[in-house]
């Protein structure tokens, strides 16, 4: 069985997401994806709008994604290629060259953003309308 590993935060699962696991699960039949913790997360100055509970729960529903472990620091990525024998590690391109050190462990394969769509794009969006509608209500 041909192993595939990603990493993420997958907050608000938007077409973004779907495509890159999807394109994911084709490089080999088993998807695992590392899913941040909300510690490591916070750690990173970030925050999510679901727990990593949640977040897990909605990934496993996903029908290209066979398993979801915790992603709790930078450091664990080879101790999870070699533990979990995974032979393709698969991130967005804008992780390019980040993660070429995992070269000597598996295939690593860079995959283009999927064009008009991002969590910050959508957190953003809906921050202004909700300042919009507490205009109109004169809650400003």
């Amino acid at each position: 069985m041909k192993k595939v590993i990603t990493y993420g935060t997958f907050d608000l699962i938007h077409r973004g997401h779907i495509n890159i696991l999807r394109r994911a699960k084709d490089f080999g039949d088993y998807l695992i994806v590392a899913l941040s913790t909300d510690e490591f997360t916070a750690g990173k100055g970030k925050q999510t709008y679901y727990t990593y509970e949640e977040r897990k729960q909605i990934l496993e529903a996903i029908k290209y994604v066979d398993e979801v472990i915790p992603e709790t620091c930078w450091e664990q990525k080879i101790d999870d290629v070699v533990r979990n024998q995974v032979s393709v590690f698969v991130i967005g391109e804008d992780w390019r060259g980040r993660f070429d050190f995992l070269a000597p462990y598996c295939k690593v394969v860079y995959l283009p953003r999927t064009e008009g769509i991002s969590t910050t794009q959508i957190k953003t969006e809906l921050g202004a309308l909700a300042s919009a509608k507490k205009k109109r209500r004169g809650q400003a």
